[in-house]
């Protein structure tokens, strides 16, 4: 499993495990979660990058429709996977 980690708005550093990847309506997301386990806390982040920003800029999706628009593309990437929203 693919670990990144991401530098938070104080400074501190935050790893996530990376368990999918999509994009939708031309916006990429990324499933991920703090531990390696099955049973762990997962997120979806949002790409808000743009084409002249030297690293990622993510945030944690938090708009109900939203979230639950992605996370019925991640459910059926991950058929082993129940998410919990």
């Amino acid at each position: 499993m693919e670990k990144i980690a991401f530098t938070g708005a104080e400074g501190d550093t935050i790893e996530f495990y990376v368990l999918e990847k999509t994009t939708l309506g031309g916006v990429d997301y990324m499933l991920v979660t703090e531990g390696e386990s099955e049973d762990g806390e997962a997120y979806v982040l949002k790409d808000l990058s743009k084409t002249q920003d030297t690293e990622g800029v993510y945030e944690i999706v938090s708009d109900e429709t939203e979230l639950k628009a992605v996370g019925q593309v991640f459910a059926s990437l991950l058929e082993d996977i129940d998410l919990i929203g």
